[in-house]
């Protein structure tokens, strides 16, 4: 606002007997009416320049001033007659245009607004705040192009001036242009570094080209300023948010709440912080006071939904989600976070269509292709399967988000493009942290210290798999951690794994930054990650480098694309040297398998007959037990085709959902196979699963995603598993398995070869017998079931990572056990022999 009045040169003396005319009483009255004015005297002030006006109607200056006076009391309509009055009297006076102009804005008419600017504009091109006015009034009317255009004027008129610069930058903000507006912002607080909202502006627009540290200092200068500006506090939580530094991002919502606690938003932001640290309650509290303050946001609805669905309050989560897309039909966000929840509750058909809708809306929504993708899958739904995976692969290929890396797996079979997928997801997802925990320090433990960390430390495949070896781990050399991030499923389970740990840690409630600190201060050697990227995982602990070595084993076949993890366990089966390069971590082969087994799991004794399971008595069996979605059209169509060839036999697969094995029925029709002739087998217990594998004949494995816990449980069990080995980790776990369990034969290498072999073991029972009773005679001796042997295997392979960390060196592939270089004669091959 002005704060300025026209003043007229005072008349030339007169003589002291002269008595004053009315041109020289109306500058008097007008002089004493700029003190009341300066002094917040607006009523006095009002009434000298109106009888300044009865002497001399025709001043300007006097209009002018009493429209000064007028709009400091709000009486806006008045003040405009006197601005307009002022013009009319001297039309060289842009400034009093200008005020009109300014007027109009307030009452909200912006086309006169405009009008009396671009005439105050051409009145008087230099006119300081002009350009200013204009361009906000443009801006307001949607008239953003012709906005910036008159703001590039004012910055050439007047490129001093700061507010200018820090405009233009607004607008670039506007218009997506976040690095033009760090570039203007930056020149505004070179000309005045003292306003707190150009800091705050700045901030704004380093966080939209994802420079988050600068961005937090950017807000810190602003509070450094203005200590009480709850925006900064807001935008700086936002800030630390993305670079996951939540705690300190909670504090920063919580000052702008202490200095605001009406504000919706800050409620939100803290709601969105309490999330990431885990403390439910709270967040879900907070989420609730935002939408009591402003239910009208969409995105609140969505944030809240995911909440609950990681809680797995589903139905809730779904009525989230509908709500935000009630707001805000096209949110994106919402769109897919209600498909994901579909799916959850095992909504199948209506959760491809959700998925199709988000793509119609959206085609370059992350990872959107392979949502549609796997939600077909996991139904057996092929329809436009070829062109989405070409589709995904083009986008992978160029850098962008299209799959997430475990669906991958089984939708392709590249290690490239599985490293590729990997490496855009870790980046995305898991960028590494700013200030890693462990900086180089020398533990001087007399026990390795080795922290295993997980979600299924429970009545879960892996726990089944793990379970002796955990028990059998020598604790004179090491000490062992277990930190439990999944459900405390009450149990056997459960509770033998308790005893199998040196110490067992519940950290369900604790953040990925307070379970790393918690490792750091356990001083623990070396942190074995045992989920990846699957369900529930927390790769983002392993994000803060708590640990000198970071290993990924078990949980994830394949590369997990990240700088945070040193090592992944494999094999020369699953992982030969030619297909290294496709590994961001260095490779640690075990002489056997990768995978280790408990020997003590059990199979249930009684033996279900085949009517029971609705097998045909005498026919031969086919079997398959993996998980629905590895199952692929061409697969499919060799299992159709033994079917044909082999007379009365079955495919007995297992039922993960009713809709999937109405597609697959439809498709072995298409096929020309009776639809009955798929036997689809009910999730049961897993001595009981166990034990109905000895109805089957032949175990027939899937590509590109191989059978894993599922191959070794039909071994264990003593039924042979047949698998075509591929490129990557997911495609080539069963040739390990068959390996380490002396059945290299059983191990094709082509759709082709896979589909002849399973051909002539259904034809020649002698052959069949052969292999059954080979598998029975190795199960108790050979390797892939000899756990002390993987034990002692694998704590060779971390006594030499843990000797590397304690001289200072980096990872190296590592060949662990009795697989010794023959050309180096090291168990860290360092020559170029492979």
């Amino acid at each position: 606002m002005l704060k300025w009045f026209r003043k007229t040169p005072a008349a030339p003396p007169s003589p002291v007997a002269a008595v004053p005319g009315p041109l020289e009483q109306s500058i008097a009255i007008r002089s004493r009416g700029a003190g009341h004015f300066e002094r917040g005297e607006f009523d006095e002030a009002a009434r000298c320049f109106k009888e300044a006006l009865v002497l001399d109607p025709s001043s300007a200056a006097a209009c002018f001033n009493l429209g000064l006076v007028l709009r400091a009391q709000g009486r806006l309509p008045e003040a405009a007659d006197a601005f307009h009055q002022a013009w009319q009297a001297d039309e060289s006076m842009a400034d009093a245009l200008q005020l009109l102009g300014a007027i109009r804005q307030e009452q909200g008419d912006l086309p006169a607004a405009a009008g009396y600017l671009r005439q105050a504009l051409a009145a008087d091109p230099a006119l300081d705040g002009v350009h200013g006015d204009l361009c906000l009034a443009l801006f307001q009317q949607g008239e953003v192009d012709e906005a910036a255009r008159v703001m590039a004027d004012g910055i050439a008129r007047h490129p001093g001036n700061a507010g200018y610069h820090a405009f233009e930058g607004n607008l670039f903000v506007h218009r997506k242009q976040p690095a033009d507006a760090v570039q203007s912002y930056r020149r505004a607080l070179a000309l005045d570094g003292s306003q707190p909202g150009f800091h705050h502006n700045l901030g704004i627009a380093l966080q939209a080209v994802e420079a988050h540290e600068e961005a937090v200092q950017s807000f810190d200068q602003a509070l450094a300023l203005n200590p009480d500006y709850p925006d900064a506090h807001k935008s700086r939580g936002v800030a630390l948010m993305s670079l996951q530094r939540h705690a300190e991002a909670l504090q920063a919502h919580e000052r702008a709440l202490a200095l605001d606690a009406g504000d919706a938003g800050a409620h939100f932001n803290r709601a969105v912080a309490l999330t990431a640290l885990r403390r439910h309650d709270d967040a879900d509290a907070a989420f609730a006071r935002a939408l009591a303050l402003d239910d009208s946001r969409a995105e609140v609805h969505n944030s809240r939904g995911l909440l609950l669905s990681d809680r797995l309050r589903y139905a809730e989560a779904l009525a989230c989600f509908d709500r935000a897309l009630q707001l805000e039909p096209g949110h994106a966000d919402a769109l897919a976070n209600r498909a994901m929840t579909l799916g959850h509750l095992d909504r199948r058909e209506e959760q491809a269509g959700a998925f199709e809708r988000l793509l119609e809306a959206e085609p370059d929504y992350p990872y959107g292709i392979g949502f549609l993708l796997s939600s077909r899958m996991y139904a057996c739904d092929w329809r436009g399967r070829e062109a989405l995976v070409a589709r995904a692969a083009e986008a992978i290929s160029a850098g962008r988000r299209a799959v997430v890396p475990f669906s991958w797996l089984a939708m392709q079979g590249s290690a490239q493009s599985q490293l590729e997928c990997s490496r855009i997801y870790a980046a995305d997802k898991y960028p590494p942290q700013r200030r890693a925990l462990w900086r180089g320090e020398r533990y001087a433990h007399g026990k390795i210290r080795i922290a295993y960390l997980s979600a299924d430390l429970h009545n879960h495949a892996t726990a089944y798999l793990m379970a002796e070896l955990f028990e059998l781990h020598d604790r004179e050399r090491f000490e062992t951690t277990a930190l439990s991030f999944g459900p405390d499923t009450p149990g056997e389970m459960r509770s033998r794994l308790k005893r199998a740990f040196t110490q067992f840690v519940d950290v369900r409630s604790r953040s990925d930054d307070e379970i790393a600190q918690l490792m750091r201060g356990m001083e623990i050697d070396i942190a074995v990650d045992l989920k990846g990227f699957t369900t529930d995982a927390r790769m983002g602990i392993f994000t803060r480098r708590a640990a000198p070595v970071q290993v990924s084993w078990i949980g994830y076949p394949g590369t997990l694309g990240s700088a945070c993890m040193d090592y992944i366990i494999a094999d020369g089966q699953v992982a030969s040297p030619d297909v290294e390069r496709w590994y961001s971590e260095k490779l640690v082969y075990l002489p056997d398998s990768y995978q280790c087994n408990d020997s003590q799991r059990r199979i249930a004794p009684e033996t279900p007959t085949r009517a029971q399971q609705g097998l045909p008595e005498s026919a031969f069996v086919f079997c398959c037990f993996n998980n629905n979605y590895k199952i692929t059209p061409e697969v499919f169509s060799i299992w159709m085709r033994l079917l044909q060839k082999v007379p009365g036999s079955v495919l007995w697969l297992l039922q993960d959902n009713e809709l999937a094995a109405r597609n697959l029925r439809a498709e072995a029709a298409q096929r020309g196979v009776a639809p009955e002739r798929l036997v689809f087998a009910p999730r049961a217990p897993l001595d009981a699963h166990l034990a109905r594998h000895r109805l089957a004949d032949l175990f027939l494995d899937t590509l590109p995603y191989n059978a894993h816990t599922t191959a070794s449980d039909a071994l264990w069990a003593g039924l042979p598993v047949l698998t075509c080995k591929g490129e990557a980790f997911a495609s080539r776990v069963a040739a390990s398995l068959l390996h380490a369990t002396g059945l290299p034969e059983l191990v094709t290498h082509s759709h082709a070869e896979y589909e002849a072999k399973a051909l002539q073991m259904a034809s020649s029972p002698s052959m069949l017998a052969a292999i059954r009773k080979q598998l029975a005679d190795n199960c108790h001796t050979a390797p892939l079931f000899d756990t002390p042997r993987m034990v002692r295997h694998l704590e060779s392979a971390y006594t030499t990572m843990w000797e590397r960390s304690q001289r200072g060196e980096g990872p190296h592939t590592i060949k662990a056990g009795s697989a010794i270089c023959s050309i180096c004669s090291s168990s860290i091959c360092t020559c170029p022999c492979q």
